[in-house]
């Protein structure tokens, strides 16, 4: 890793000589045994129990999927002439394939013993599936297949004034790129990790904070109180660079309090300082991409004594003639 082009831009890498036993005075720490349970001796049981979470991930993704489609099944039904969009159910399928691939083996196993499979993990749970999962529209789904009075209770828990304040780019920036340095600087990584229970609550912690950013910011769903294009684009660059910040302060080895040999940690911080960069970039794209401005809409109204209508439109007179009555059809010509 010292060719690293990262070397540069990363603030002071350790020295080459530097092993964990050094690092761990910068936070750094040597790497401990893994904490799931051995197997060994324990026979068909032990197996099963290494099973289990695969058997439930699985279980989960299929569930969701199979929610998502029934909802679909049930809008168009409902409404025939409207549908629903396949670009939206592909996304939603995406989203969920992309969760699989980051909690199934083999990432899934290794992601709990190497610190570069954790992070991994991390961006594809947090930065990559968010996108995809918002971007299929899951509420204004549920509006349209549910009844009245379901669709009613959806639309009053948005108009909430807890809802309102979690959704806002503000909350939602610090649930998901804040906490990051609450995981990485403080001992709080090393007390998840050190049972499954805690690194399952971490991953979806992972999802939902990085789904609540993402809808918050480029969310084609309805989110009232949501400010305009400009003031999240500008909550999006302040993410841009706490993410920066955080993997130069992990590449350096400052602060950083994971037990993970200095190598894993240090490439652990290249793939979430390229990654995440990736990543948040694919969320501006999706932003603006989804930018409607009102300002064609506004610039439709007819104003008295113009003309409605560009070239070649045929120039139909909004006026009035000097007698004051209205002379329909009448175009005006050069």
């Amino acid at each position: 890793m010292d060719g690293s082009p990262l070397g540069s831009p990363l603030g002071a890498p350790l020295a080459p000589h530097q092993d964990a036993h050094h690092a761990s005075h910068d936070g750094v720490h040597p790497a401990h045994p893994a904490h799931h349970d051995d197997p060994g001796g324990a026979g068909g049981a032990g197996g099963l129990l290494e099973a289990a979470p695969t058997v439930l991930v699985l279980a989960l993704v299929l569930v969701a999927a199979a929610g998502y489609l029934l909802a679909v099944r049930r809008a168009r039904r409902r409404n025939p002439a409207q549908g629903w969009s396949a670009w939206r159910t592909a996304s939603f399928l995406g989203g969920l394939a992309v969760v699989a691939v980051a909690l199934l083996p083999p990432l899934g196993p290794a992601a709990h013993t190497d610190f570069r499979g954790h992070m991994a993990q991390h961006m594809l749970i947090g930065m990559y599936a968010p996108p995809a999962l918002v971007l299929a529209a899951p509420v204004t789904l549920a509006l349209r297949a549910l009844s009245p009075a379901g669709a009613r209770r959806i639309t009053a828990l948005l108009h909430s004034r807890p809802a309102r304040l979690v959704a806002h780019p503000a909350a939602a920036l610090v649930l998901s790129t804040g906490t990051l340095g609450l995981l990485y600087f403080t001992p709080l990584y090393g007390a998840a990790t050190g049972h499954p229970a805690g690194h399952w609550l971490m991953n979806a912690h992972f999802l939902a904070s990085g789904c609540l950013f993402a809808y918050a910011v480029a969310g084609p769903d309805p989110a009232p109180g949501r400010p305009g294009v400009p003031a999240r684009l500008a909550y999006l660059g302040v993410a841009i660079a706490a993410h920066a910040l955080i993997a130069q302060a992990m590449y350096g080895g400052f602060f950083v309090h994971v037990h993970a040999p200095v190598d894993q940690v240090r490439q652990a911080a290249e793939i979430m300082y390229y990654a995440g960069d990736l990543a948040e970039l694919l969320l501006a794209a999706a932003l603006v991409a989804t930018w409607r401005p009102e300002r064609g809409r506004r610039r439709e109204r007819p104003v008295p004594g113009s003309v409605r209508g560009g070239p070649g439109s045929g120039g139909v007179a909004v006026g009035r003639p000097a007698s004051g009555r209205p002379v329909p059809g009448r175009s005006v010509s050069g």
